[in-house]
């Protein structure tokens, strides 16, 4: 009776000391973020060798940022999504799914496909290691030269008769030069590797046997049968089974079996899904570093979805937005020096010259490059060269010598002889498209900062400042 009173306290005892070992250093959102989870994200982005390393206080911001992120997509329900369950299942499970099979179960699949592979090959005759002499004649050769080859195959068979070295003569006179390198040696083979002439002649004879002349559709072979058998034991082509495996991803049919296996054995209702996700948590709690890579997988997810939602698509789209910032901010976009905004181009005819000028004249530079595809470029026929762009001095060594009035040289561009600009010199951009890159990232983070003070708003956040300096500490 006593032992019962004191099991209950001495639990009661430990659980407080237990809680110590990884205390919570902040909560986000009503969500507990314990140290050992911080200090998962903070080592991996502040190894030796990255630029902007951040100190932990510093780096409490960026973490807290993040948090929030994914607390306003759990909110947005982007978690349930089907195609956000699938791609994080698909890669938790890429983690998970080899613990269920060990070195016995791959060993296993290896002697089945042997025994499988023996059966098949010994029911059909076994193997058979030939060496062969070949001269190539193609069906579409006349006669004359299929009976000189045929009259040459029986003299070097007479050869081989009375004595002459096999080796010797294939590798002089075989137009099997792979073999012949190797004294008309070809790799063990087995029914169905080979030209059906050559296969049943060579399949025919005993070892140390030399066939008769024997034609095919390569030409004439004398074949010298160098051994036969069944086929290999099992040690001497267990490495390459198992490459075999590794290679064909049969892995992930041995664990798709062993997963079939224990739904069979549990009996119960119990699906491959749920024993994934039993052996999923078992093994996050076993393995921390496990833990956080599959939930750091879980929230960058959600990051990147609605990250793309509130910042980088949104802005991307927000055509009135990027023209406002931009305008607001022009001065930050000066050049240090001047840009040609225009095109290079090269034609084949002088009347051309005018002719392009002419047909973007009037339109949104935007609209050049397929104003000129349409007019110039159509139906296969290609009449001019354009580059088109924003150059400043060295862009274009045709620019340079053009607009930037430079002493360069340019070399000609072939079937397209006359030279010509169009545009103009500008000191400053004048349109957001001009420097639409730059605007746009900056844009971005301006959205990100809004939407980052708007979440610090919604969401409650507390940070242990004790906890935190014991972070890397204990």
């Amino acid at each position: 009776m006593k032992f019962h009173l004191l099991l209950p306290l001495c639990l009661f005892t430990m659980m407080p000391l237990m809680a110590q070992t990884d205390p919570v250093i902040m909560t986000v959102n009503g969500h507990d973020v314990t140290r050992s989870e911080f200090e998962y994200s903070f080592n991996k982005n502040n190894t030796e060798g990255v630029i902007d390393k951040k100190t932990v206080n510093e780096y409490v911001e960026l973490f807290v940022n993040y948090k929030l992120k994914v607390e306003a997509a759990k909110e947005a329900r982007l978690d349930t999504m089907k195609s956000f369950k699938d791609e994080f299942t698909s890669y938790r499970d890429q983690q998970i799914r080899p613990s269920f099979i060990n070195d016995d179960d791959v060993e296993a699949e290896a002697q089945r496909i042997y025994q499988e592979t023996k059966q098949r090959i010994d029911s059909a005759g076994g193997m058979v290691k030939p060496a062969h002499i070949l001269l190539l004649v193609r069906q579409s050769d006349d006669q004359a030269k299929h009976e000189a080859a045929k009259q040459r195959i029986d003299s070097i068979y007479q050869a081989l008769k009375a004595g002459a070295d096999f080796a010797e003569l294939a590798t002089r006179l075989s137009d099997d030069k792979g073999s012949a390198r190797n004294g008309g040696e070809l790799p063990w083979l087995t029914k169905g590797q080979t030209l059906p002439e050559f296969e049943t002649a060579a399949f025919a004879l005993n070892k140390g046997e030399m066939s008769e002349p024997v034609l095919s559709a390569a030409g004439y072979h004398v074949i010298l049968m160098k051994d036969k058998g069944l086929f290999f034991p099992y040690d001497s082509v267990k490495a390459d089974i198992h490459r075999f495996i590794d290679q064909r991803g049969l892995r992930e049919k041995i664990i798709d079996d062993k997963l079939a296996t224990l739904v069979k054995e549990a009996d119960n209702g119990t699906t491959a899904e749920q024993l994934l996700d039993k052996k999923a948590d078992e093994m996050a709690a076993e393995d921390l570093e496990l833990k956080y890579l599959i939930q750091e997988y879980h929230d960058g997810l959600l990051l990147y979805e609605i990250s793309n939602n509130h910042v980088w698509k949104k802005a991307e789209q927000d055509t009135a937005g990027l023209e406002r910032y931009f305008k607001k901010n022009k001065k930050k976009y000066a050049w240090d020096e001047p840009r040609f905004k225009g095109m290079a181009y090269h034609v084949k005819e002088q009347a051309d010259v005018k002719a392009v000028q002419q047909a973007v004249k009037g339109l949104p530079f935007s609209k050049w490059a397929e104003k000129l595809r349409s007019t110039f470029n159509n139906d296969s026929i290609l009449r001019i060269r354009v580059e088109k762009g924003i150059f400043k001095c060295g862009d274009n060594a045709l620019v340079d010598r053009e607009v930037f009035k430079k002493d360069t040289t340019v070399t000609p561009t072939k079937n397209y002889p006359i030279d010509a600009t169009y545009g103009k010199l500008l000191k400053a951009p004048e349109e957001c498209d001009d420097v639409r890159g730059l605007v746009l990232a900056d844009y971005q983070e301006q959205l990100e900062r809004e939407w980052v003070t708007e979440l610090r708003k919604r969401y409650i956040v507390s940070v242990d400042e004790e906890v935190l300096k014991t972070v890397n500490q204990h």
